[in-house]
């Protein structure tokens, strides 16, 4: 069942079309459904978050970590009520909100409208994710999660949001710091087929297939062969 998942996942492919080496379709999505409503697949990924840390000699909870948003486009299975146009990027379609810690790895993520703005997901992503991880201390993010934003995280939250501005002097690309660890995330998550669209009917299955995405991220990092010390 993981193998289907993870293949359906990583090639795009539709439920109906899982090849005849896998289980039924049926059953594998009645297995995804179930890790997905019961909260499974994010345990099973933040075990997974916690043994790549201690494996690279960080502690199993992180202290800091980066916020950030990506609009994708919806199929046109995504219904109105969960989809919206993102102006300032031109997409109807839906948003990702992340936050990662400073190795790149997922500590949550939300699904919205692509009109739903970044610092109104952000106060929801952000108690989440405090609430799970007690150590959390620091957040980096960019110009679009300024104002009261700040305040509140700081207020109610008890964390620091820095804000990682682009200077006025740039030109062209620049790799900012500490905002290029979520945008590399993003980037694996666009090389995973099924997340390139938006082609979840709920929201909380589109979250499900970003956990199972980091899980083949993860899983192929914990495959390789440790260092051998010189």
């Amino acid at each position: 069942m993981l193998d289907a998942i993870r293949y359906l996942v990583d090639n795009g492919i539709k439920w109906r079309a899982m090849p005849a080496d896998f289980p039924p379709w049926d059953r594998a999505y009645a297995f995804f459904r179930s890790w997905r409503d019961h909260g499974l697949v994010k345990e099973f990924h933040d075990r997974l978050r916690a043994r790549i840390r201690e494996r690279l000699g960080r502690d199993a909870e992180p202290s800091a970590g980066v916020i950030d948003s990506q609009s994708v486009k919806a199929d046109a299975v995504v219904g109105s009520d969960s989809r919206g146009f993102d102006g300032g990027k031109l997409i109807n379609g839906r948003k990702r909100h992340v936050v990662v810690d400073t190795l790149g790895l997922l500590l949550g993520v939300m699904v919205t409208a692509a009109d739903v703005g970044d610092r109104t997901a952000a106060q929801v992503l952000l108690r989440h994710v405090t609430d799970a991880h007690h150590q959390l201390e620091l957040v980096w993010a960019d110009g679009g999660y300024t104002g009261s934003l700040v305040d509140y995280c700081l207020a109610t939250l008890a964390l620091v949001l820095a804000i990682v501005k682009r200077s006025d002097d740039m030109h062209g690309f620049v790799v900012l710091p500490k905002r290029w660890i979520v945008e590399r995330l993003f980037a694996h998550l666009m090389c995973t087929r099924r997340l390139a669209r938006d082609y979840e009917r709920r929201t909380t299955s589109a979250e499900a297939m970003v956990y199972w995405s980091m899980t083949l991220l993860m899983t192929r990092r914990m495959a390789r062969p440790r260092p051998q010390p010189a």
